[in-house]
């Protein structure tokens, strides 16, 4: 019992950060365009109500959460579900590049994020009477601050402090619900918000302007991607378990929001002004957890993303960033730095494009809603290819209410929604240029078949002098032998006592790791590590834990010539970017990278 209420408390700084931070602007955003009126009230708490109700708790937490591999859940692992199910080439190409502009957009997503969760919380210093005169710009210099700090620090790790950031957020959720609850107690007609026709009349007699405020009542459910993406690493039952608490916490809040509104038709900020007139000795200490709980909705985002480059780079999507690990206990505790100053230099430019959480809001929203479409439609085939038709009929409807959110969000495009655009395609971009390149790299690379290889080792390994000792060759195994391999052994004639090929196996389950010797030909063994595309592993303590003592380490490096422009830009930065060799941190006393030129015209 106790780890389950342990598991609990960490889901609560790890998964809910950015949706629990919602309520900080999403109302006080609504409200900037919708006239206030008690009508117009109950009918956007109705619309809020019914879509926490629907995306996060049954296309998330019940819907998604089924559908895992070993217990791991995101877009990535929905393409790889896909790709057992489907036989169609075509399909297979276009569910991977789905899951590349997912992928894509998430990133976009988890640049905003930051931006306006923190920037949100330290505009509440607006309402402290002492900092009245407090500008906008110093209210900008202290989000900056902060930005900083939060990605300075990530190169050291948060196992330390991330034991606090549970208890934390469980405050802030607790004092969500009480300042709802006090709000609410004046005034409980606004519990008719949780019937849904009032949401369904807005919609239908507001026309297109009322369709398009589904582009901020999204904002809500932000976050809601983290319940599936993040189950790996606590589990469903706790997230699940967690997510009723929240959700009630969420709801009592809106609520008590929707009441304050009505009596207080002109609040800067209906959140930090509820709380200011119901309780004004307890809105600074408020305001600091506020503060906090958006540093670690931010942080929780950060680790999100070094995770799913991660996955990334296992299943051949991303190049191999350096990769380095901030903890001895969790292996899943990583770091990669080009990940983290993207990420930085682009939330400061987003920081200072817009200045004020408000205008953020315009650019906010847009990715959340094309991720949720994505991973809805990707639900929908899945539950089709497995006959289960009922629940295919639910994502259906699900799928449906997700293409109305982005629909409407497509309006914010002009007014700042392009930001997150531009910072998707960027990520988009570089995925698309290195699948594309190594696939075109190793039509190129023309390895030798086994059958052809073996007979010309055999000669040369019982004719020719051998060096003492073992060396190892990295290669996709031994059926296409890579052209460096025959370059060492039969042009410049090196070749060891024992020579072992080297073959990194990634497996379609998120995580596992094995590892199994093949005896190919005398003094010619295959070592091939299984491994899972999520597990974070050591090579050298793999070829340790086997008993290989190797005494050099052999690579292949790509000297690319080309004419054709996009591959000339993959050639780029592939030199950019860390070898094969470097990323898995091996001994570089013992590594020989050898060249072979490569034209890819």
């Amino acid at each position: 019992m106790k780890s389950t209420i342990d598991q609990i408390i960490k889901s609560m700084g790890l998964v809910f950060g950015d949706i629990g931070t919602s309520p900080i602007y999403t109302l006080t955003v609504i409200f900037l365009t919708l006239p206030v009126s008690a009508m117009n009230i109950l009918s956007i708490l109705s619309l809020m109500i019914w879509t926490l109700i629907f995306i996060v708790s049954v296309q998330y937490a019940w819907l998604a959460m089924s559908l895992s591999q070993r217990g791991e859940g995101g877009e990535i692992v929905l393409n790889q579900i896909l790709q057992k199910l489907i036989k169609s080439s075509r399909a297979v190409l276009f569910f991977s590049l789905l899951t590349y502009v997912g992928v894509s957009l998430m990133i976009g997503d988890s640049i905003i994020t930051p931006a306006i969760s923190i920037l949100s919380a330290v505009e509440g210093f607006h309402f402290i009477p002492a900092f009245d005169g407090i500008t906008q710009t110093t209210i900008l210099v202290i989000t900056i601050f902060i930005t900083l700090a939060l990605f300075l620090v990530q190169n050291h790790g948060t196992e330390k402090i991330s034991k606090v950031f549970g208890p934390i957020m469980i405050v802030w959720f607790v004092a969500l619900a009480g300042s709802g609850v006090l709000s609410i107690a004046d005034t409980p007609f606004i519990l008719r918000a949780f019937n849904p026709m009032y949401g369904i009349n807005f919609l239908l007699h507001h026309g297109l302007p009322g369709f398009f405020v589904l582009s901020e009542v999204i904002l809500c459910a932000t976050g809601a991607e983290a319940l599936y993406a993040d189950m790996g690493h606590l589990g469903a039952k706790p997230i699940i378990q967690a997510w009723c608490f929240v959700f009630v916490a969420l709801v009592l809040n809106y609520l008590g929001q929707g009441v304050f509104l009505l009596h207080h038709p002109n609040a800067q900020n209906i959140l930090f002004n509820m709380v200011l007139h119901q309780t004004p000795h307890f809105y600074i200490p408020f305001l600091v957890v506020s503060i906090c709980a958006t540093i670690i909705a931010s942080q929780a985002m950060i680790s999100g993303m070094f995770s799913v480059v991660y996955q990334g780079i296992n299943t051949q999507i991303f190049p191999l960033f350096k990769v380095d690990y901030t903890s001895e206990k969790l292996s899943s505790q990583i770091y990669i730095g080009a990940i983290n100053w993207f990420l930085l230099v682009s939330v400061l430019a987003v920081i200072l494009f817009f200045q004020e959480s408000s205008k953020l809001a315009a650019a906010y929203g847009f990715a959340v809603t094309a991720t949720i479409a994505i991973t809805a439609l990707m639900m929908l085939v899945i539950f089709y290819l497995r006959k289960k038709y009922w629940l295919m009929g639910l994502t259906g409807f699900l799928f449906f209410i997700d293409l109305c959110f982005f629909l409407a969000a497509t309006s914010k495009i002009p007014s700042g929604a392009y930001v997150s655009i531009i910072l998707a395609i960027i990520p988009l971009a570089l995925i698309l240029l290195y699948t594309m390149g190594h696939r075109a790299l190793y039509r190129s690379l023309k390895p030798m078949p086994k059958d052809k290889f073996l007979p010309q080792y055999m000669e040369m390994y019982t004719k020719s002098s051998k060096i003492a000792g073992t060396a190892l060759f990295f290669a996709r195994g031994i059926d296409r032998v890579p052209p460096y391999v025959v370059q060492t052994m039969f042009i410049n004639g090196i070749i060891y006592e024992d020579n072992i090929f080297i073959h990194v196996n990634k497996l379609d389950e998120a995580y596992g790791l094995s590892f199994e010797f093949t005896d190919v030909a005398p003094g010619l063994r295959l070592f091939k590590i299984n491994v899972g595309y999520m597990q974070v592993f050591n090579v050298e303590k793999i070829l340790n834990n086997a008993g290989i003592k190797e005494k050099v380490i052999f690579y292949g490096l790509e000297d690319i010539e080309t004419t054709n422009v996009f591959w000339n830009l993959f050639a780029k930065v592939k030199k950019l970017l860390p070898s094969f060799i470097s990323f898995y941190k091996l001994p570089s006393y013992k590594v020989h990278g050898v060249v072979t030129q490569i034209n890819m015209d």
